[in-house]
C-alpha cells in the first residue's frame, strides 16, 4: 500500500498545457503521460485532486460556469478527481486561498481525511512548492519552459514529467529514505474570513460551496 494518501495536482501547466485564462474546454489539451500517471494513482488506491488559481474570475475574464466547464473537460479528458479547489480571487483581494497560501491545500486534505503530511502536491512553479511547504505536504516540481531556474533549484524534488513523478510517490519516496524527512513548516489551518472569500470548491460537475477559505491562486506568470 502506498505512504501516500492523496496527490493534488496544479491544473494548468501540469495536467493540462496553459492556455490564459482559458474558458473554453475546446482548448483543453492533457499534457503527455497525465492519463496513464492518473490511472496508476487511481489503481493504487490513492486519492487525486486539483488545485488551481483562477484569477481571470476576478479579472473579469471568466466566469466562475465557463471555469466548471473547463473543469469538466478535463475530468472528460483525465478521469475522475476526488476533489476540486477553484481560487477566483484576484492578486489583490487579500484572500487567504491563494497558492502560495496553503488553504487550498488544507482544505483538501480535510476532505479527503488526510494529514497533510501524508499528501503530495504536484505542480510547475514555485508557488504550488511553496504552498505545499507551508501546509506541511510534500511537494514535487514538475518544470515547464515556463518555470524559472530558480524555482527548479529550490524545489524540495524534482521529477521530469507526471509518469515520472507518479513512480517517485509511489516507489519509495525521497522523503521517507534513510536520511528521513526534511523538517515542515505548516501553517495554522485557515479560519473563516467574510462571505465569498474562499475557494470555489466540489467537484467538477456539481454546484460550488464556500466552506471557508481554501483556495487557489492566479498563475504566477500573470499574477
Amino acid at each position: 500500500m502506498s505512504p501516500v494518501r492523496a496527490v493534488l495536482f496544479d491544473r494548468d501547466g501540469t495536467l493540462v498545457h496553459d492556455v490564459p485564462y482559458n474558458a473554453d474546454p475546446d482548448r483543453v489539451r492533457p499534457v503527455e503521460g497525465a492519463r496513464e500517471a492518473l490511472d496508476e494513482l487511481r489503481a493504487r488506491g490513492v486519492r487525486t485532486g486539483v488545485v488551481t488559481n483562477q484569477s481571470g474570475i476576478a479579472r473579469g475574464l471568466l466566469t466562475e460556469a465557463d471555469a466548471r466547464r473547463v473543469n469538466r473537460r478535463v475530468e472528460e479528458l483525465l478521469g475522475p478527481f476526488d476533489v476540486w479547489a477553484l481560487c477566483p480571487h484576484g492578486p489583490d483581494d487579500g484572500c487567504r486561498c491563494r497558492k502560495p497560501r496553503p488553504g487550498m491545500i488544507l482544505w483538501a486534505a480535510g476532505r479527503l481525511r488526510a494529514d497533510p503530511a501524508d499528501c503530495v502536491v504536484v505542480g510547475d512553479i514555485g508557488a504550488d512548492m511553496e504552498a505545499a511547504r507551508r501546509a506541511g505536504a510534500h511537494g514535487i516540481l514538475v518544470p515547464t519552459p515556463e518555470t524559472r531556474p530558480e524555482e527548479t533549484t529550490a524545489a524540495p524534488h524534482l521529477a521530469p514529467d507526471l509518469p515520472a513523478a507518479v513512480r517517485l510517490l509511489l516507489g519509495t519516496p525521497p522523503w521517507d529514505g534513510p536520511t528521513g524527512s526534511p523538517s515542515r513548516h505548516q501553517d495554522p489551518p485557515p479560519r473563516p474570513g467574510p462571505p465569498g472569500s474562499g475557494p470555489v470548491v466540489g467537484s467538477a460537475t456539481g454546484g460550488a460551496d464556500r466552506p471557508y477559505d481554501a483556495g487557489r491562486s492566479p498563475r504566477r506568470r500573470r499574477a
